[in-house]
Parts: C-alpha cells; structure tokens; sequence
C-alpha cells in the first residue's frame, strides 16, 4: 500500500485542502509537512486513521469545521469529507469517507453515521465500486486496523508502543503482524488448510471419505480418530489459553519484581519513619515534663521572684541606717504604754498627748522588746539572704531545664526535617502495606503460573496418549482399508495430504526462524545505527523484544530514546525486510514477499537529540518505500537538511485562526 493523495474538506480546521504524496521518483519518496504546535499536524494525520476506520482520537467527536458550523442556518446540513486514493498491489483505490452535520432550531450541531465508498480502478482502467457492506472487509484486506498501529503513529505513542511490545503485551498481535507483512501468511494458510485438527480440512475430508461397508471396524476406528482430534484441538486451544495465561502472568510477575525493586529502600525508609515518629513522640513527652517542671517550680518559687526587687531596695535603704543598740534593755513595750497612759514619765516630766515628750516616748515602742528595730533588721536581712539564695537556685534550675528543653525542641526539629524529608520520598504513603500489597500479587502471579504448569503437564500427558490411542486406531484402520480398493486409495491420498502437511510444517517453521533470526540482526543494524550505547535486542519466539547491554547478561531498563529507537528498529526493521523480499530474485523469497507499506510518522523526533535526529532521518528513507512526517518548524529544519535529497513533496501549515489553518 502506497498513498497517493488526501483530501481535506471541512475536517476540523481544513476547508478544503489537499496534498499529493511523494511516489519515489528520483529517489525522492519522503513527504514532510512542517508547522508550529497547535496548527494542525495532528488533526492532518488523524485524517488517514479516520477514512480508513471511521475513528479519531480526538475528545470532540464533533469534527466539523467550527466556522462552518457556526454558518450553518436552521435545518441546512453540511458535510465532512475525507478522500484518500492509494496503490495497493497492482490497484488503485481512492477511499471516500463523509460525514453529514444538520443544526437544528436550537442551535445544537449534530452529525448522521459516516459513509464509506470505496472506487477501485484495475489495470486496465476500468472503475468499478466495492459493496457498501463489504468496504470495510476490503480496507482490512489491505491494512487491518489493529496492524494499521505500526505505521500510523506520533511521538507521544512510540513509546507506549514500544514498552507494550517489550513487557509482550499484545504481543499476539504483533506476532501476526510481523507474520503477515514478511509474507508468511500464505503459509499459514495453506497449513490451516490441511490442517489434521479440522474436520473442514484436507485430511479432515479424507478421513470421513473411508467406506465402512466392507468392515464395520473401519467405523470405529474412524470414529475413535474423529473424538481424539476433537480432543487434541481442544487440547491445543486449552495449552494456547494456558500460555497465554502464563505469559500475562509472568509479565505482571516481571512488572512487580521490579516495583518491589524500587520499594525495597522504601520499605527501609518506612521502618525509618516509623523510628522517627517515635522518637519524635517521646522526645516531645519529655520536653512536656520538663514544662511541668519548670511551671511546678516556679508556682513554688513565685513570692520570691516578684519580691526579690523590692526587697533589694528595702536592704539599700536599711544599708544607709545602723539601728544596733537602739533598743532599751528590760523595759518592754507594756511598760511604755503604761507611761503613755499615765501621762507622766519615769522622771516625772508630763506626757501630754501631742507634746515632744509624748512622742518621744511613744516612739521607743518602735525600738523596745518584743521586737526591737534591730531584731525586725536582723531577720529581714536573714530572711532576705535565704530568699535570694533559694531564688538563686530556682534561676540556676530554670536555666537547666530551659537549657534541656532547647535541647529537645532542637532535637525534635531535627528530627522532624529529617521526618519530612523521608516522607518526600515516600510520597506520604504506607510502604510497607504496599510492599505487602505487592508481595500479595507476586505471589498470586506465582500460583497462576505453577497452575498453569501443572494444567499444561496434565494436559501433555492426555495429549500424548490421545496421540497414541489415535496412532493406534490409525494403524489398525490402515490394515482394513487395504482390503478394499476404494478405501485404499482414500488412504493413499490421506497419506499424501498428511505429508504434505508435514513438508509444510516444517518448512514454515524453518522459515519462520529464518525470518525471525534476519528480522532480529536487520532491527539490531538499524538500532545501532539510531542509538549507540553498546545495546543490542533480542526477538524470542513469541516476537516479545528485550533490550540487553552487551557486556551485561540479563535484561536492562530502557529511557525514553532507547524505547523510542526500540520502535523505531522494529518498524524500519520490518518494512525494510518486506521491502527486500519483494525485491528479490528468489523464488523461495518471493513466495514470502509482502506489499510495501508508508511511514505516517506525527511528531516523531521530539525525543531525539541532533545527533539522533539525524541518524533517524537517514535511516527511514532507506528502508520504507514512502514517508510521511508531520513535525514541528525547529525538527523540520533539521529533518530538511538531513532529509533534501529525499523530499519529493514538501508543505507547510499556515494558521490563520483557531479554526482555520491552509496549506502552502
């Protein structure tokens, strides 16, 4: 299949625009379209996939013009339409896809089912038109949709779809891509044809063509080969499921080993964590203690501290008086106050209430027994001294415990730093229960596979003596059929039929090998040649593909531009062996030839350095027919100067709004 042109009417941003693809003449077989992001690359090659299939991958399903839509008038209809004429074998095809849109009277745009036609034109230019029910059987008769992948594709997906491969997802499918594009499919068919297993086969006609008449025996054993390959199909279709099973679970096995991997310093960081959170805790209960402390002293110590400062000044002011010896010896303050009373001192001098004399006397009470002046002196400054020392003491204990509190506080924050910086890396999540999680679905996986070990040995087991019990009826019904003519020569060609389904057999397995074993060193060329770094792939019988370093036994952990370069190799790999089969002089290379087939490539060197992009851009005109990229203006630039000689068709997006971009 070789595209010729496409044809853009009222597809999202494209009134009506078109472009005819480089053939290869001169050697120019690649197209490039260049233009910014938000242009329309995307939506242009979105355009192939929907004529062919009916589908976009776009959230819109609307995919009329807005513009348009926004022209329509009450009750009118509009339509979009995708023509695309291409080459497949010796026939041209131009395959038109339209979509009706009406607005009704509230404004609202909706579109009718999509219609499909398909125009073919044969060598001797003759037109004719495909059945409407069969159109799309023909466009899966030359490139089925779930193939259609691997030559569609745009950057953001290369990956995906090179991850999927390597980890054998849909590895099915890919196996019977790489099967039908390097022309095996011819084989396969002629095996199907032949096939023992079916009663709709060859040998399958041939064995209930034995005529019983001449012995009953002949039934029987007919009878009994019939019910052992009934049982060996479904046998062969049990081993299938059962590896199937197997290889899902021994991928998602694969997967989690490797997440356990990443969560084995988790879990260490977990139990880490956790040791934190109770230092943490007990820390901070300590640092509460000594609080309470501290409070409980300082409740106890209260009266001293706020009255430490009046009292120092209460002893400056005593320090600047002497009140020794002021006192009077044995007279107490009774006896001054009988004086007073009396108004008259012990030497006779009157004591009126007032005069000098009186007060003079009065104020001995101040100096005289039971509390002198300078005793009330004596034991404040005692009282004072004890105060200042036990003060003292409770300054020197708060220092302390602050001085340990800061400690913790400081300890604390430490640890909470370090807290925060471990649950960063764990993202705030229990490691633990998901190693367990984890180790859980590893463990399940295991059952899964030892299950499918032991049901696939049990099923071998019944296969082989359904083998030999029908070996056995086989050989029996031989000696009988030899006794007649007629049954003799069924037999005869049911010999022959069983040959040539073994010559068959074996030359497709011989082949097949072949294929894969030249497929593996073209890919590994052409990977070389993209990516260097000392890394080579390796295609199992399955087609699932591991990277492997070649110093390095085991398989390695792809980055991105390694798994972008994986599927780039194996696209580039397969298409350059189809190419080269159909090119070939040799019969036996011929019988495997295959339709060439075009890259349509969106965006797919964004994830390339130069250097890359350059051995990209040399390697894909060599080995597809015809490429088509759509890419950005700064990887144009470098795809145009890699690329010149090889550009047979170059265009540009021009955006003249959001919703309308031309081609230039």
């Amino acid at each position: 299949m070789l595209l010729k042109s496409i044809k853009l009417e009222n597809f999202r941003q494209f009134r009506n625009e078109s472009i005819d693809f480089a053939q290869g003449e001169g050697g120019k077989n690649v197209t490039i379209i260049i233009g910014e992001n938000g242009t329309g690359k995307t939506t242009f090659a979105q355009a192939f996939f929907w004529c062919l299939y009916g589908e976009t991958e776009f959230s819109d399903k609307i995919i009329l013009n807005k513009m348009v839509a926004t022209e329509m008038t009450p009750g009118s209809e509009e339509k979009v339409r995708v023509t695309l004429a291409l080459r497949h074998g010796e026939v041209d095809y131009t395959l038109i896809r339209e979509q009706a849109y009406h607005k009704d009277y509230a404004n609202n745009v909706k579109g009718d089912n999509t219609v499909f036609d398909i125009a073919i034109k044969d060598t001797s230019g003759n037109t004719s038109y495909v059945k409407k029910s069969q159109c799309e059987a023909e466009v899966k008769s030359i490139l089925p949709k779930e193939l259609s992948r691997y030559f569609f594709f745009d950057g953001e997906r290369i990956e995906k779809m090179s991850k999927d491969i390597s980890t054998g997802k849909k590895a099915t499918d890919f196996a019977e891509a790489v099967k039908g594009l390097l022309g095996l499919n011819a084989m396969i068919s002629a095996i199907g044809h032949f096939n023992p297993r079916s009663s709709l086969s060859v040998i399958g006609s041939y064995e209930k063509s034995f005529d019983s008449k001449s012995n009953t025996k002949i039934q029987e054993y007919t009878a009994k080969i019939d019910k052992c390959n009934a049982r060996l199909a479904e046998i062969d279709a049990a081993l299938e499921e059962l590896d199937t099973q197997k290889a899902a679970a021994e991928t998602r096995k694969s997967e989690k080993v490797i997440e356990l991997k990443q969560y084995s310093e988790g879990k260490k960081l977990q139990k880490e964590k956790e040791d934190l959170q109770k230092q943490i805790e007990n820390t901070t209960r300590m640092r509460a203690t000594v609080y309470k402390t501290m409070c409980k002293d300082f409740n106890a110590s209260m009266s001293p501290f706020f009255s430490i400062s009046l009292i120092k000044r209460a002893l400056e002011v005593l320090s600047r008086h002497d009140y020794s010896g002021k006192d009077i010896p044995f007279i107490r303050d009774k006896t001054i106050e009988y004086l007073l009373k009396q108004k008259v001192c012990l030497c006779g001098t009157h004591l009126d209430e007032g005069s000098v004399p009186y007060e003079k006397v009065k104020s001995l009470l101040d100096v005289i027994p039971p509390k002198s002046l300078s005793t009330y002196v004596t034991d404040f400054k005692k009282e004072s001294k004890r105060r200042a020392g036990a003060l003292q003491d409770l300054v020197e204990q708060m220092q302390e415990n602050l001085a340990t509190a800061s400690q913790q506080s400081d300890d604390i924050m430490d640890k909470t730093d370090e807290l925060h910086k471990i649950e960063a890396k764990l993202s705030g999540k229990d490691v633990s229960e998901k190693v367990r999680a984890i180790n859980n679905e590893i463990q399940i996986c295991v059952k899964t596979i030892n299950k499918c070990n032991n049901d696939r040995d049990k099923l071998n087991i019944e296969r082989g003596g359904l083998e030999k019990e029908r070996e056995r009826a086989d050989t029996e019904r031989q000696n009988l059929t030899l006794l007649d003519e007629k049954n003799r020569k069924t037999q005869m060609y049911l010999t022959y039929a069983r040959k040539i389904y073994e010559e068959l057999e074996n030359v497709y397995r011989t082949s097949e090998e072949e294929i894969r074993n030249r497929l593996q060193d073209t890919i590994n060329d052409i990977f070389k040649q993209i990516y260097e770094g000392g890394l080579s792939l390796t295609i199992d019988s399955k087609y699932h593909i591991t990277v492997q370093a070649n110093d390095y036994e085991g398989d390695v952990e792809t980055s991105t531009a390694q798994s972008i370069s994986v599927i780039f190799a194996f696209i580039t790999g397969i298409i350059k062996m189809a190419r080269e089969n159909r090119n070939a002089s040799d019969d036996d290379a011929k019988l495997l030839s295959s339709e060439p087939y075009p890259l349509v490539m969106d965006a797919p060197l964004s994830a390339f350095d130069k250097r890359r992009i350059k051995t990209v851009c040399e390697a894909l005109p060599e080995t597809a027919e015809q490429v088509i990229i759509f890419i950005k203006d700064t990887d144009g630039e470098l795809a145009e100067d890699y690329m010149g000689n090889r550009i047979g068709s170059r265009h540009q997006f021009d955006k003249k709004n959001e919703f309308e971009t031309n081609l230039v």
